[in-house]
């Protein structure tokens, strides 16, 4: 599995090319300490995972993001970032990141992520899900999106859907609500259901662009 990644801070760039040089499924083809003429290069130097820090001088990951959509390359992104901040969050969902992860990770919760992201999946790290949530629960946030078709969620499943999007699993969230595990594994399904998603971050991808969360 192909990895490119790119930050402007070369100790911490050699730093992620080394640790991820030692995962045995992965081989880091790319990199470079900065965005500029990011699809030119990624053509020159295709990848099945892009790793992108979010803060960078000149072009910065959001605006590289913005061109590889554009470009419609086929490869799929992990944008990192020293801090939570929603806004660069819901821009990145907005444009099409398939991740997005904080520098304070454990290599296993990277590699991981890299290794969904290569399969399809999406990957928000549960902390800055929840700070989307917070964000998008407080009052005169507009949604994202208009809605679209999809069925409506009850209260208790918007309700269990937040505390997804929180980062709890299903016993947290029957501890939580006091309900039975089988009855919140049972709801979550409901939920995906519902979403017409297949997956619990999925699921948190929709209720944020439905505005739901």
């Amino acid at each position: 599995m192909k990895v490119a990644v790119v930050d402007d801070q070369n100790l911490v760039l050699e730093g992620l090319c080394s640790l991820l040089a030692l995962h045995p499924d992965l081989q880091v083809s790319a990199q470079r300490n900065h965005a500029e003429h990011i699809v030119t290069w990624l053509t020159a130097n295709p990848v099945d995972v892009l790793v992108l820090d979010v803060r960078m001088p000149t072009v910065s990951g959001i605006d590289a993001l913005r061109e590889i959509r554009n470009a419609k390359l086929p490869v799929a992104v992990m944008l990192l970032s020293t801090f939570d901040e929603h806004d660069l969050v819901l821009k990145s969902i907005r444009l099409g990141a398939d991740g997005y992860l904080r520098k304070d990770i454990s290599f296993a919760v990277l590699t991981d992520a890299i290794i969904a992201l290569s399969q399809g999946q999406r990957w928000l790290q549960p902390a800055v899900t929840q700070t989307i949530a917070c964000h998008a629960s407080r009052p005169n946030n507009p949604p994202l999106y208009e809605f679209t078709q999809y069925e409506t969620l009850s209260l208790s499943e918007l309700e269990i859907l937040r505390l997804v999007a929180a980062g709890f699993s299903n016993a947290e969230i029957a501890e939580a609500l006091h309900k039975s595990a089988g009855t919140v594994r049972n709801q979550v399904s409901a939920i995906l259901a519902k979403l017409m998603v297949r997956d619990r971050t999925r699921a948190v991808l929709r209720g944020i662009e439905l505005g739901l969360i």
